[in-house]
């Protein structure tokens, strides 16, 4: 009879967890590739399909940290959270709250702004100073104004921005200011929480490198 040994039983166990499933999304420091000098990120989207060209020039740190989320799976089902008609359409909250968690304070430094936040332009929401971590807006408008505030963009839509432009916005600003979803409650309750209350909300169905 065929036996398992002890190491090959923790070996198929290993594959099998979660964080090596995912890419090993669990531990955000073991997320390091360096990106190639020009990529496109399909995403896959209850609305349709939108497709970002990503150039690390304009933001190196961006840029790396963007190819390892899509690459290894962060952006599935994660929802477009706030959604300002005119303005800018932000997700990149995880809908897992132990995955968020993670991700919180894996921040990145900051790359200096070579583009400006043109429509169709994608760029890191932060907090502040070298405070970027995973979430990113796509600009509506011409949004200039962002520029002197260090909003570096990293890529654009080359495709699909119509996708973008229908993306459910009924929701509009978050809460308090609006009517929209609770930001500390997207990271501490997940989807369970956006789904129940706000259910007509719009997400990525799966985010891939194109080859």
């Amino acid at each position: 009879m065929f036996r398992l040994t002890a190491g090959t039983v923790a070996l198929l166990a290993a594959l099998a967890s979660p964080a090596l499933a995912q890419g090993n999304l669990s531990n955000p420091v073991a997320l390091k590739e360096q990106a190639p000098a020009a990529y496109k990120a399909r995403f896959d989207t209850s609305k349709g399909v939108f497709v970002v060209q990503v150039n690390r020039a304009w933001a190196p740190q961006g840029a790396d940290r963007f190819y390892n989320l899509v690459k290894n799976g962060f952006y599935d089902n994660v929802r477009f959270f706030r959604v300002i008609s005119g303005f800018m359409v932000q997700f990149g909250i995880n809908g897992d709250p132990a995955l968020s968690a993670k991700w919180r304070e894996a921040r990145i430094q900051d790359d200096k702004v070579v583009q400006s936040n043109k429509r169709g332009f994608i760029t890191y929401a932060m907090a502040g100073p070298n405070t970027r971590t995973s979430q990113v807006f796509i600009n509506f408008a011409d949004n200039a104004n962002l520029d002197s505030m260090g909003f570096a963009p990293f890529g654009q839509v080359i495709q699909g921005m119509d996708v973008v432009d229908k993306l459910y916005a009924e929701y509009g600003e978050g809460a308090p200011r609006g009517r929209g979803p609770d930001q500390g409650r997207i990271q501490t309750e997940g989807n369970a929480y956006l789904n129940k209350d706000f259910p007509r909300m719009d997400f990525v169905k799966k985010a891939t490198i194109e080859k």
